[in-house]
């Protein structure tokens, strides 16, 4: 197959699987609510755990990471057989994370992407997941609320992957999803400036 093509494949293929949602899945399986009926409307762990079960939270949370890290290592492994592993890599970190905020199954209405983004961290580098997550939780536990973890990690993944990924495509990727994280987080912003951002675990 003609490299290119097989990129695109590629590329199309991760945002498919990104447009899995976890949330959706695990609550069905646990006859909970859709998680875009209540709390935040988020499909997300965060917006699950406001249910109060956190085994349904903690499964949301690994198979949206799973997804991102699985499509992201999948991708370089193919990308090395026809010598584009590189760019296969960070176009899969970008489609599998497209795929989770805006996903074909659902109508396009998906979720922030925090576990998703730590999942094609994972994926390019464990260092650079290892790094990201560890700015997650210490900003979680200082302040008590995931969307300012969310944004610290953001902010702190650009910078972070030049360093441990080189000038390559695949740190150049996390400038965009960086960016839309922040973007997706812009109502929270708001509430966090208003004094009435919900903290984790606070149910709805």
């Amino acid at each position: 197959m003609n490299p290119s093509l097989a990129t695109l494949a590629v590329v199309i293929a991760a945002y498919l699987i990104g447009s899995i949602s976890f949330a959706v899945v695990v609550s069905k399986l646990f006859g909970l609510p859709d998680p875009h009926s209540y709390g935040s409307g988020n499909p997300g762990a965060t917006n699950v755990l406001r249910t109060g079960n956190r085994a349904a939270a903690l499964l949301t949370l690994v198979g949206d990471g799973l997804k991102g890290f699985v499509a992201v290592v999948v991708a370089n492994r193919l990308g090395i057989s026809w010598g584009d592993a590189s760019l296969a890599s960070a176009g899969a970190a970008l489609a599998v994370f497209l795929g989770h905020l805006y996903p074909i199954y659902y109508r396009f209405a998906g979720g922030k992407g925090v576990a998703t983004a730590l999942g094609v961290a994972f994926g390019l580098a464990w260092p650079l997941g290892a790094s990201l997550c560890a700015i997650w939780l210490a900003a979680a536990l200082i302040t008590r609320m995931s969307s300012v973890a969310s944004l610290a990690t953001a902010l702190a993944a650009p910078p972070l992957g030049f360093y441990f990924l080189g000038n390559w495509p695949e740190a150049w990727a996390l400038i965009p999803i960086a960016a839309l994280l922040v973007f997706r987080h812009r109502g929270n912003i708001r509430k966090i400036l208003a004094g009435e951002e919900r903290r984790i675990g606070q149910k709805a």
